[in-house]
């Protein structure tokens, strides 16, 4: 049983990897060759500037933030059809930010960053 298991991990664990290069919702838009000319997009936090789930919870139940539930809504007006994989919430310049890591139909991952005060999307 537990070689079955190591196998099915393996399997997933190249399967995640042959997808290819973590692009954003932005960089699959624009044209090859041409360069982004609106406002720049965000850059997504390091994942060590990211809270703990605890800390998370405490911040939650201190009204200092936003729930997760309502970040993830205002992603989705950025990202209708895709799939929230993983949110966090991370020191973002003088506040935090949550980051939602998202999966779209064509097997691609998108970064949305939702201001974790006002519940506005702030970058993706």
């Amino acid at each position: 049983m537990r070689i079955l298991l190591a196998l099915l991990f393996i399997g997933l664990t190249v399967a995640a990897f042959a997808t290819g290069p973590i692009r954003t919702l932005a960089e699959e838009t624009m044209a090859p060759g041409t360069a982004e000319v609106s406002a720049p997009m965000q850059a997504v936090p390091p994942s060590e500037s990211c809270l703990s789930p605890a800390d998370l919870r405490e911040a939650v139940a201190d009204k200092r933030v936003i729930e997760p539930v309502a970040a993830i809504r205002a992603a989705r007006t950025v990202i209708s059809r895709a799939e929230i994989q993983r949110a966090r919430l991370c020191r973002h310049g003088e506040g935090l930010a949550y980051l939602l890591t998202a999966l779209r139909r064509d097997g691609q991952f998108v970064h949305v960053l939702v201001d974790a005060t006002t519940g506005r999307v702030i970058g993706k």
